[in-house]
């Protein structure tokens, strides 16, 4: 009997990752992929534990599985990702929903088979959930959404302890993988057909693999022949390194894109989050950069309502961002995550204050983001091809050296081609353009 599997995943790239991982371990296993969780025998959703909206969709999907667990008693409901690694959830989990056959956490993907063919022939619920990094597990397969284009982890976990976020005690302490290790699975990425590959880590640019420092590592992988693009995330601005910046000017695989956290512009702020920078110290990273790559575009994060934001704080972000003038941000309202030292802050701000300064920020990223595309018209870019858009027939969406993401009309595939593009209108996400 071959059995159908399905995976919901939720949160940033990493976890978009595991997924893939996952994928690959199943399919190995002889599962097949389905695009229909109704359909799907198993059905496995990977948690992210960052974001407030992660934490009630997941609970939502889980509780829409209810009424299916218990028509159909042969169906696997499996959970994973960040939240597992938190004993509250866990509880939760064991008290409302016992109904859940595997349990696993971020440390032990490579476990899940193991524990899904227990499920089976024992009948029984299977939990393991391991603390701490552990060790880097090399060569398990992953099946990826795109075929140009691949996901690579240098590194796992993270040792900055910002004060909002829950990562370190969710994904360990910071562990790099040997630099001769990536550059292997870069290179037999390349030899099945993939142009781009983006390198992950919770902190990215802290990467040591011995005497190998970040930049060295951008340096080795842009001599891979066959490669066409290097992207990295995320990155953080107390580990943005002159040699990494010089890197952007000596590697010409390296994509003149880079997303850099803010997380506010107050220094205060900054210093409250455990952030290790301040403002002026951010803004000079910008102006290196902007100086050594002319036209790179820059994104960034940025947290809203974070315990103690007074309004002339909030004022000094809106303008740092008139400063920097991003090309986009991940704007988030600030939400108590269990077990950070931000949710003991006894100032927290009160939710109409924080919607209110939200939408203000957003107003303001998208005009200027909006503007800065309309400054793309009339110029050619080259996009990779990613697949098919999703604005109509016929057409197709990739990413320009900026990651800038562009729609376009063709009667041809051109997925997994590098093509150049007139860019005809620019729009507050994307642009559109036409065949050159």
């Amino acid at each position: 009997m071959i059995r159908k599997f399905h995976i919901t995943t939720f949160g940033c790239q990493m976890n978009e990752h595991d997924s893939e991982i996952i994928a690959g371990l199943l399919t190995e296993d002889g599962y097949v992929e389905t695009d229909n969780r109704d359909d799907a025998d198993v059905v496995i959703i990977n948690t992210c534990s960052i974001r407030e909206n992660a934490d009630k969709r997941f609970f939502g999907t889980l509780g829409q599985l209810k009424k299916r667990k218990e028509r159909e008693e042969d169906l696997m409901v499996c959970v994973c990702g960040c939240m597992m690694q938190q004993q509250h959830i866990i509880d939760t989990i064991k008290a409302k929903y016992p109904w859940v056959d595997v349990i696993f956490g971020t440390h032990n993907i490579d476990a899940f088979p193991r524990l899904l063919r227990n499920a089976y022939s024992e009948k029984t619920k299977q939990r393991e959930i391991l603390e701490g990094g552990g060790d880097i597990v090399e060569g398990l397969p992953a099946i990826r959404k795109f075929k140009s284009k691949a996901l690579v982890n240098i590194m796992y976990g993270c040792n900055n302890f910002c004060t909002y976020c829950i990562v370190p005690y969710t994904r360990g302490r910071e562990r790099s993988r040997s630099p001769e290790a990536i550059v292997d699975e870069v290179r037999k990425l390349v030899s099945d057909g993939v142009k781009e590959v983006m390198l992950l880590g919770q902190n990215v640019n802290s990467y040591s693999g011995g005497d190998t420092d970040f930049a060295g590592l951008i340096y080795m992988l842009n001599d891979i022949e066959g490669l066409e693009r290097i992207r990295f995330m995320t990155s953080h601005p107390k580990d943005l390194s002159d040699r990494l910046i010089k890197a952007y000017v000596d590697c010409d695989k390296l994509c003149k894109n880079i997303h850099l956290p803010v997380q506010a512009g107050s220094s205060a702020v900054l210093k409250r989050m455990n952030r290790h920078y301040d403002r002026e110290k951010y803004l000079s990273l910008v102006e290196k950069l902007k100086e050594a790559v002319p036209g790179i575009t820059i994104s960034t994060d940025i947290i809203v309502g974070f315990p103690g934001e007074t309004e002339e704080d909030f004022e000094e972000t809106l303008s740092l961002v008139r400063q920097v003038e991003y090309d986009s941000a991940f704007t988030f309202l600030y939400s108590v995550r269990k077990g950070t030292p931000a949710e003991r802050y006894e100032d927290q701000i009160p939710e109409e204050v924080k919607h209110e300064r939200f939408n203000r920020l957003v107003e303001l990223i998208n005009g200027i983001s909006a503007r800065k595309n309309r400054a793309y018209e009339g110029r050619v870019e080259k996009v990779l091809v990613e697949g098919p858009g999703k604005t109509g027939e016929n057409i197709y969406s990739g990413r320009t050296d900026g990651f800038k993401l562009v729609n376009f009309y063709s009667e041809k595939d051109l997925t997994g081609e590098t093509v150049d593009i007139e860019i005809t209108r620019g729009k507050t996400f994307s642009l559109e353009g036409r065949l050159v």
